[in-house]
């Protein structure tokens, strides 16, 4: 009832406008809403194209790489709102997803990474791969917020480290630099597996670990006082410190539990993904930032909203699906990937122009 009379009182607003203010807030809606209206669009022709794109099977599969890519676009949208980012979210997601693999590989199974090594019980490679993830977050919080250094720079040093550790890791034991494969069968059940199907097509168990997990950062961003210091610090750092908040602190646990969103990626791309090498992870930061910005998550910092990056993770998952319906090209996707960042930032930035 509130939305209805909010709603009325809008509408009874823009009619007491004169013309020109009218086309003035016609013109602003627009631009502020350009890409979800283009976004739109594009999902209608691709429809129109090729009407298998918005078939079952095609939306079960949009939900499920969506909800593969929802954690580390969590991840980083927390940085974000710290007016910074993080580069090195994708070789972490690299690292973990084939530490978990090389521990979770079938026991029987004849290219075992370490063949006198026995699986490991799911949950002790599921905190193994959390506590690496936090951990390079704590070298990422700690360098940015300790040493007063851009997280541009301290995540790029990291993602070169985390990149040159992961390839010394793949040359261990007997794997020489090779892909990792002949994963348990327990893992990829607990992962892949399905107790929910539409007819013929089955949702994976990983889309309901990633709902859980976005329930649990909307709580943290939400219901607690870290979360208030992360969006007063993202604001304004000077004034959130004179009002007692740890800046230094809040930054690290911002980036730890950034770290722990990549593992928890990393942990279930393996499974998902079933052959993990040097290229797992590569550019997904480049994914969640621009499903951030799209999803409305500011780089001027202290603005962000959970569904804003759900939202923008499923329509850039719909909109790189849709790509591939048309036949474009995925060296091609990489530039659109470029073009969509870039034309978020910059009507993010006209925003806060405006605002100012």
């Amino acid at each position: 009832m509130l939305e209805k009379l909010n709603f009325k009182k809008r509408f009874m607003d823009f009619r007491a406008l004169s013309s020109s203010d009218k086309k003035s807030t016609v013109k602003e809606f627009f631009i502020n809403n350009l890409l979800y209206i283009l976004l739109i669009a594009s999902i209608v022709g691709i429809q129109i194209y090729d009407p298998r794109f918005l078939s079952l099977s095609s939306i079960i599969n949009i939900i499920s790489l969506s909800a593969a890519n929802l954690p580390i676009a969590l991840g980083i949208a927390g940085c974000i709102i710290l007016t910074g980012t993080d580069l090195s979210a994708g070789r972490i997601v690299g690292v973990t997803a084939c530490v978990a693999a090389s521990l979770l590989q079938a026991s029987g199974y004849a290219g075992k990474m370490f063949p006198n090594l026995a699986t490991f019980p799911i949950w002790g490679v599921f905190f193994i791969v959390i506590a690496i993830g936090a951990l390079v977050g704590f070298v990422n919080g700690f360098c940015t917020a300790k040493f007063n250094l851009h997280p541009f720079i301290v995540t790029l040093a990291t993602q070169l480290i985390t990149y040159g550790a992961l390839l010394i890791y793949l040359m261990q034991g007997t794997n020489n630099g090779q892909s990792i494969s002949g994963l348990d069968s327990s893992y990829t059940g607990f992962i892949t597996g399905s107790v929910i199907r539409f007819g013929s097509v089955a949702l994976p168990n990983y889309v309901f670990y990633s709902i859980a997990i976005t329930a649990v950062i909307w709580f943290i961003w939400n219901k607690t006082t870290f979360g208030k210091n992360m969006f007063a610090v993202g604001s304004n750092p000077e004034a959130a410190n004179v009002s007692g908040v740890n800046v230094s602190k809040t930054i690290i646990l911002v980036f730890v539990l950034a770290g722990i969103m990549y593992g928890l990626t990393g942990f279930i791309e393996a499974a998902r993904i079933g052959s993990n090498s040097a290229a797992t992870g590569l550019n997904y930061e480049l994914d969640a930032i621009a499903a951030c910005v799209i999803g409305g998550v500011s780089f001027v910092g202290g603005i962000g909203k959970i569904r804003g990056v759900i939202m923008g993770v499923l329509l850039l998952r719909i909109i790189f699906v849709g790509l591939t319906f048309l036949g474009i090209d995925s060296n091609l996707q990489y530039v659109i990937k470029g073009l969509i960042i870039l034309a978020a930032c910059a009507i993010d930035m006209r925003k806060y122009l405006v605002k100012k």
